[in-house]
C-alpha cells in the first residue's frame, strides 16, 4: 500500500497535507480499501470551527457509512466538490483527486504531533 512521506496520518486513518496554514484531508488508501466503494460523501461543515477529532462529515460504501474525523483543530474551507458527482475518485486517487477538505488549521504545529507514514504504516501492518 502507499503511504506518502509528504503526509501525516491519523490513527482514524485520515491523512493531512499541511501547506501553511492550509491543511487538505482525505481518507488513506487502508481506509478506502477498508470501506470498499464509496458511493456517498457528505461534509456539512463548511465555514465551521471545528476542534481535533470532532466529526467533520460521513462516507458512505455500499456496506457501511463511516465517519470522518478532523485531524488538527480549524476552520473548514472548502470541500472538494468533485466528491458530489464521483465519490469514487476516493477509491481511485486518495490522495490526488479524491481529497475531502481544504481547512485553516488553528496550530500548525498540532499537524507535526500526527503519525508519520512510517509509524501509520506499521498501525496498519504494512
Amino acid at each position: 500500500m502507499n503511504f506518502p512521506s509528504n503526509l501525516r496520518y491519523t490513527k482514524d486513518h485520515e491523512w493531512v497535507l499541511l501547506e501553511g496554514n492550509t491543511a487538505t484531508i482525505g481518507i488513506t488508501e487502508f481506509a478506502q480499501r477498508e470501506l470498499g466503494d464509496i458511493v456517498f460523501v457528505d461534509i456539512p461543515t463548511v465555514g465551521k470551527s471545528l476542534d481535533a477529532e470532532e466529526v467533520f462529515g460521513t462516507v458512505e460504501a455500499v456496506k457501511t457509512v463511516s465517519d470522518l474525523f478532523l485531524p488538527v483543530a480549524g476552520t473548514v474551507n472548502e470541500i472538494n466538490e468533485e466528491l458530489d458527482s464521483s465519490p469514487e475518485l476516493v477509491n481511485s486517487d486518495p490522495y490526488g483527486d479524491g481529497w475531502m477538505i481544504k481547512m485553516t488549521v488553528k496550530n500548525p504545529a498540532d499537524v507535526a504531533g500526527l503519525l508519520d507514514a512510517a509509524a501509520y504504516g506499521a498501525l496498519v501492518g504494512e
